[in-house]
């Protein structure tokens, strides 16, 4: 019988958990970790983070004279990030033609802003104030009215959004899941994958419930977190690496994967990988990790294998948690991530019960057991994102280590290492199925008589190549 289903990432923010902050729409974008000294600085305001435990992702804040508050009533949740009523079909008479923009229309000055503020005047009251004192407000178009009180209130009234980090993006666009906000802001550290294209890679893979993923992650983690998050508790994934010292996959801690999908990801050199084909049998046709068929083995006897990109901060002072600049050029970018322990805090409830146990650190050394049982059977799928390698000499290791009929995606920013990989698999006949494949994205707006493409977007997503792992009579001969 297969194992009982894990339970669910809860809905809302709890204390230890990554969260996603989005503050005006997506003018500033910020990974946190709630612990109970983290704060946010939004303009001239430092916030605390605790107002936001227990509250559901998707909720809505606004920025008070106290810190954050929840919004109330419709504005409580967003799904567009744009008004309610800025979408709704109206007759329209006014235009904006004899509109001059002289800066005379507005009568409230700079020095009653601040003396408002002076006084304690909310940013919605400030909001309002300016409305009232604009003597061409009352001209505009509805549309051009929405846009003025928007442009007002991210300067006075500023939102902040709390988002679940996550590779989905649900029912609620532009949900800015980690792959999209690293590719917003720092794309060369994830390898200039979008999101699509991580998307592209998991299907084309055939990731799935009791696989056994064997991936070469070296975007930090981002993939590794994702097939993870796919397989929901059942099946493995092995991270590979060359050389001695395992890659980066800092990424998968703001997953807030529970501690049965993190139990499930292992970190093997390939040399170790390859060791197991050279005196073991070929893999057979035995895809996936079927249950009944590979003992468990015992995660508490499996010794934890160290890594030299472990963060250790337990020599930190300050529990003010800092935000995680992901603008930076380090190669760690979650070192303020964890103020104290680097293990997941449990999960709390409303009640005061655990939700979930603490989560051990991902990346663990695979047990003789199962590295026999791959070494035996191989491996259902392979993903490999490694644009700072050669991929046509790292193919041809990893390959052999896949079953039969076993489908395999290589993700790379640019096309020629791909082609010229692509033609060593076809003389080679280890492959058979093979394309290139660009992806291509454009989002849309939508939205009464208002409905067209983007003005901007990414021309740019990378390339994949994709086909399936076959049997190979002459090789073997050959061998």
């Amino acid at each position: 019988q297969p194992p009982p289903p894990t339970a669910v990432i809860p809905r809302e923010a709890w204390e230890g958990c990554s969260v996603l902050l989005d503050v005006n729409d997506g003018d500033r974008l910020a990974f946190f970790r709630l612990t109970p000294g983290a704060t946010v600085k939004i303009g001239d305001k430092s916030c605390s983070l605790q107002p936001l435990l227990g509250r559901p992702f998707g909720s809505l804040f606004r920025v008070g004279p106290d810190g954050l508050l929840p919004c109330q009533g419709k504005d409580e949740y967003v799904n567009d990030g744009k008004p309610r009523d800025a979408g709704a079909a109206q007759d329209e008479t006014r235009d904006n033609r004899s509109l001059v923009d002289n800066n005379t229309a507005q009568t409230l000055s700079s020095e009653d802003i601040e003396a408002m503020k002076r006084e304690g005047a909310s940013g919605d009251a400030i909001v309002e104030a300016l409305i009232a004192n604009s003597s061409t407000f009352g001209n505009k178009t509805v549309f051009s009215q929405e846009k003025y009180k928007l442009k007002k209130q991210k300067k006075y009234a500023p939102k902040v959004l709390l988002r679940r980090p996550s590779t989905r993006r649900y029912l609620m666009p532009p949900f800015f899941v980690i792959c999209e906000t690293y590719f917003k802001k720092y794309p060369a550290r994830i390898g200039f994958m979008r999101v699509d294209t991580l998307s592209l890679l998991l299907s084309m893979a055939n990731v799935g419930a009791y696989s056994d993923v064997l991936a070469v992650d070296m975007v930090g983690g981002l993939v590794v977190g994702a097939v993870a998050e796919r397989l929901g508790g059942t099946g493995y994934v092995c991270s590979t690496y060359l050389g001695s010292a395992p890659s980066s996959i800092d990424i998968i801690r703001m997953y807030n994967l529970n501690s049965e999908m993190t139990s499930r990801i292992f970190q093997a050199p390939l040399s170790d990988l390859c060791s197991l084909k050279t005196s073991g049998d070929a893999p057979g046709s035995i895809q996936g990790d079927e249950p009944g068929v590979v003992p468990d083995e015992s995660f508490q006897s499996s010794l934890e294998k160290p890594s030299d990109t472990e963060v250790s901060d337990g020599n930190a002072q300050s529990t003010t948690a800092q935000p995680i600049d992901i603008e930076a050029p380090e190669p760690a970018t979650d070192e303020h991530l964890n103020q104290g322990d680097i293990s997941m805090p449990d999960c709390k409830g409303s009640n005061g019960n655990s939700i979930a146990p603490k989560a051990p650190r991902a990346g663990k050394a695979p047990s003789p057991e199962r590295m026999k049982y791959w070494g035996e059977h191989g491996f259902s799928s392979l993903i490999v994102a490694a644009p700072g390698h050669e991929v046509e000499s790292v193919v041809a290791d990893l390959l052999p280590l896949l079953s039969y009929s076993a489908p395999f995606a290589i993700y790379h920013q640019y096309l020629q290492p791909l082609a010229t990989c692509m033609h060593s698999l076809q003389v080679s006949k280890m492959a058979i199925g093979l394309q290139i494949t660009e992806p291509w994205l454009r989002e849309y707006q939508v939205l009464p008589s208002r409905s067209h493409p983007h003005m901007q977007m990414n021309a740019f997503g990378g390339y994949i190549l994709s086909g399936i792992r076959v049997h190979n009579d002459t090789v073997c001969v050959a061998a």
